[in-house]
């Protein structure tokens, strides 16, 4: 695809990002959004995964500052379970860059929907994760690492995944945990955007207009989020995850 092509998209690009940055910060689903977007205007499909998450750094980075008061007195927790999902991140884009891409493809339907399950049953294993010392867990932290190499790798809803995970790791409200999720997802995707940025096939006419809207996006979707209570912010974001493993089921074994 000629940059001719992509320049006359621009504004659709942007509308993309703005889109995808908002679902991302309510309920976890950017690359659902943006991903089939840049498919649609014809990148290959290495091509659209890494240019998408290059642009899907500043999600996190509009999220995070429009966060403040969820991440109040989160700051310690932040920098250390963000080093874990960086660490993650950055295995993740290693895979990426050195193995097909089709293993992912096939498991993520599965990881997709266990997540959501893990979401409905979240009051469930708020006392199993107690019982596990919380964010001490070894397996709730080996659980997060995981989740931070497929954000790397592929990404597509895994802030579900790693939301499902913190919900268990952490005793706080969802808003809350869904700010750190915001956050220490976006340290994953960072480490791997600097990994494709340098290495992978990132289509930087498509990155500035789709990072400007993830950008707003992620700023206005805190906003949103803090609108919406608890309960239904839980069963919206299980409800979309099962979506959402329907559709990547049926792309990947279709």
């Amino acid at each position: 695809m000629g940059i001719g092509v992509i320049s006359a998209h621009l504004p659709i690009l942007f509308g993309v990002g703005l889109a995808a940055g908002v679902v991302s910060t309510v309920v976890s689903l950017a690359s659902i959004v943006s991903y089939p977007a840049l498919l649609a205007l014809g990148l290959p499909a290495l091509s659209a995964n890494v240019t998408n998450t290059v642009a899907l750094m500043f999600t996190a980075v509009g999220a995070t500052a429009g966060s403040q008061r969820e991440l109040t007195g989160q700051r310690a927790r932040v920098l250390r379970l963000g080093l874990l999902t960086a660490l993650g991140g950055a295995t993740g884009a290693v895979l990426l860059l050195v193995t097909p891409a089709r293993m992912f493809e096939l498991i993520a339907p599965w990881l997709i929907a266990g997540a959501s399950l893990i979401l409905l049953l979240q009051p469930k294993v708020g006392r199993l994760a107690e019982r596990s010392k919380g964010e001490h867990s070894r397996l709730l932290r080996l659980g997060l690492f995981t989740v931070a190499i497929y954000t790397g790798y592929f990404g597509a809803a895994g802030g579900i995944l790693m939301l499902a995970v913190l919900a268990a790791m952490i005793d706080l409200p969802l808003v809350r945990v869904n700010a750190i999720k915001n956050t220490v997802a976006g340290l994953a995707n960072g480490v791997a955007a600097l990994g494709f940025a340098l290495f992978g096939p990132v289509r930087w006419d498509a990155v500035l207009p789709l990072a400007a809207g993830f950008l707003a996006g992620g700023w206005i979707g805190p906003s949103l989020v803090r609108r919406l209570p608890g309960e239904a912010l839980r069963v919206l974001v299980a409800v979309c995850g099962v979506a959402v493993a329907i559709k990547l089921g049926v792309d990947s074994y279709g």
